[in-house]
């Protein structure tokens, strides 16, 4: 089969791999129709995320059908249309049946094999799903997959976001960084029932996106936005910050953003070694902090009617549908936000059958 692999930072390639093989009576095999580009593979692409072993295929968002299944798969059947979340989940330990599916004991994510040990990922005409029961949800032919392919990570992990801030009708938030996960952090908090939403960024096409899902925009090179926003509520700053960046300067903004006894949730994946605030400054403010991998298959089921009811918006944050071939160069685009590049999709020819 071809897929994506990486070899180094900024080294992707498409390359004829093996095809993958059921391993576990629990596995499945899943014929990709639509892969996705994700922001936090744009980690490993720059070199901020190291341990990858060179030719493990990229990518942990995707939609298929079953190809093959193995003998204790009993909830799918080959030809049964599916999209996964972002890690494999048992559904029954501890931690899966509280709900925080992104910690099961058995959970792998897709697209990582360090040391030899791992899963390859979704950027690849085929996938080996584990525990495939209790890991991927089936989706209606009805619903398109640009649309269908958000509820594994990106609109799951936006709603978790608006989630761990709290949101509820009222509200006066921020969300901080408008790339695909902060654009379905501004739809949540607004499905959720906020009042206002501010959106910052720097880039106008995601600010542009941002308006047109219900939120403030904020360009953040435009004079003091934490002026501007603190203007705008009375002095105090907003209820909630959602950070979806994931940078020192983004959690710096985020704090100055909210209002003493206000929460801040963060979901973009920090690589620095300390807090860009002090815990003193946190006391200060009766800081609330909340911060984690969003238990992407736990808000899969529940999420599926508004991934029905909004599909046209959601697909649309597909600017660009490359084939799997200029799939690397599309990383190229994506990481550097060309000609309004918001969300990268990779598309397969459809029917392909293992084998």
């Amino acid at each position: 089969m071809k897929a994506i692999t990486f070899h180094a930072p900024t080294d992707l390639r498409v390359e004829r791999i093996p095809d993958p093989a059921l391993l576990e009576p629990t596995d499945v095999l899943v014929a990709v129709e639509l892969a996705a580009i994700c922001g936090s593979d744009l980690h490993v692409w720059h070199g901020r995320e190291t341990g990858l072993d060179p030719g493990t295929v990229m990518g942990h968002e995707f939609v298929g059908r079953i190809v093959a299944a193995g003998p204790e798969v009993s909830r799918f059947r080959s030809g049964d249309r599916v999209v996964s979340p972002f890690t494999t989940s048992c559904g029954d330990c501890f931690y899966c049946r509280s709900g925080l599916t992104a910690r099961c004991t058995r959970g792998q994510l897709f697209g990582w094999i360090e040391r030899g040990s791992g899963l390859h990922g979704g950027q690849a005409e085929l996938v080996r799903v584990p525990l495939a029961d209790s890991t991927l949800v089936a989706l209606p032919d009805a619903l398109p997959a640009s649309a269908g392919i958000l509820l594994g990570d990106v609109l799951a992990t936006g709603y978790h976001c608006a989630t761990l801030a709290e949101v509820s009708p009222g509200n006066v938030c921020a969300v901080v960084g408008c790339g695909p996960v902060g654009l379905l952090a501004v739809l949540a908090a607004r499905e959720l029932g906020a009042e206002r939403v501010f959106a910052l960024d720097g880039v106008p096409e995601r600010l542009a996106w941002a308006e047109r899902l219900g939120a403030v925009p904020v360009a953040i090179s435009a004079g003091n936005p934490v002026e501007r926003i603190r203007e705008a509520t009375g002095g105090r700053g907003v209820d909630a910050v959602l950070e979806a960046v994931g940078s020192a300067e983004a959690g710096r903004l985020a704090f100055e953003l909210v209002r003493p006894g206000g929460t801040l949730a963060v979901v973009g994946v920090h690589h620095e070694a300390v807090f860009s605030f002090s815990p003193g400054q946190a006391y200060d403010k009766n800081l609330s902090y909340r911060i984690g991998r969003c238990p992407a298959r736990a808000y899969m089921e529940q999420l599926l009617p508004l991934a029905q009811r909004r599909q046209e918006e959601l697909s649309a944050l597909f600017t660009d549908l490359v084939p799997l071939d200029e799939g690397p160069a599309a990383y190229h685009r994506f990481a550097e936000r060309q000609d309004g590049c918001i969300k990268v999709g990779i598309t397969f020819s459809t029917g392909r059958m293992h084998g």
